[in-house]
């Protein structure tokens, strides 16, 4: 059953955005699904998370500025969201449709948003 109610979506999306105690999160690539721990995240040539800040919408959604990663070679199919640029809390994933891949190291450019229907 769909929630019918958009303030009552939007109450849910905003308690998301606040998994981390703020609406900052830290956003990483993954070369493969990361189950519930974060694993498979991309590492080496000049690889790191990047931070973003998820914006309220309307009716259950959330939107993040367009976000540029650093990454080597390689096919990234997923991202992540944490609560800190190494290590800490990895919150969910969110699969890239289609799988990005890059020849060698270059630019990643992602835009998160999220939604409760």
């Amino acid at each position: 059953m769909a929630i019918a109610v958009g303030t009552t979506r939007q109450v849910l999306a905003d308690a998301y955005k606040n998994l981390a105690g703020s609406a900052q999160v830290w956003v990483s690539l993954h070369t493969g699904d990361p189950g519930t721990t974060g694993t498979s995240e991309a590492s080496g040539g000049g690889y790191a998370r990047v931070q973003g800040t998820w914006t309220s919408g309307t009716g259950g959604a959330l939107t993040m500025g367009e976000l540029t990663f650093t990454a080597p070679a390689g096919a990234y199919s997923y991202v992540g969201l944490w609560s800190a640029s190494s290590s800490g809390t990895f919150y969910d994933k969110a699969s890239l449709s289609p799988t990005i891949t890059l020849g060698g190291t270059g630019p990643i450019k992602v835009t998160p948003a999220f939604a409760v229907s």
